[in-house]
């Protein structure tokens, strides 16, 4: 199955970049994500692994993420395996303007179990459901952060 989703994100390019490439920020956009165990590598970097571990609903699950390409402030790819499912994931962030960056996600999976094929047959945009969730979540936590980081950066300036 393969697709992809995107959002418009109010900031510049290089400041969604640096929010988006702080692995011990995702929990403050990434519902569910509990904890992410460095496995080998440096974290981040390409060829990097990590152990994340989410709770959604009653299910506990855990993956491995590794970083297949690095190539930031335009594309960052990784992979995820877990029990019968294997995902590519490439971000992409594409500037609109002074303040504004496209945000796009492509995905494609691959199901190893019959269960998992059957759930991905008849319930498609779920998989698509959850991509554009943490978009938006994303957006939603980078424009908040900045607009705090601003916020901080004028009582500063008050302060002078």
């Amino acid at each position: 199955m393969r697709y992809s989703s995107e959002i418009t994100i109010d900031l510049p390019r290089e400041t969604v970049v640096a929010l988006f490439d702080k692995p011990e920020n995702y929990s403050k956009w990434m519902k569910g994500l509990l904890s992410i165990e460095n496995l080998e590598g440096e974290a981040g970097q390409e060829g990097s692994r990590s152990r994340l571990k989410f709770e959604m609903g009653k299910r506990k699950m855990e993956m491995v993420e590794t970083v297949t390409e690095r190539n930031l402030p335009d594309r960052y790819a990784t992979t995820y395996e877990t029990s019968g499912v294997y995902n590519e994931v490439l971000n992409v962030f594409i500037e609109q303007g002074p303040k504004k960056t496209l945000y796009r996600t492509e995905h494609y999976f691959r199901f190893d179990s019959w269960g998992m094929k059957v759930m991905a047959f008849l319930m498609p945009g779920a998989f698509k459901k959850q991509s554009m969730q943490y978009l938006k979540d994303f957006k939603a936590y980078a424009e908040l952060e900045q607009k705090l980081r601003e916020g901080e950066k004028a009582d500063i300036d008050n302060d002078e």
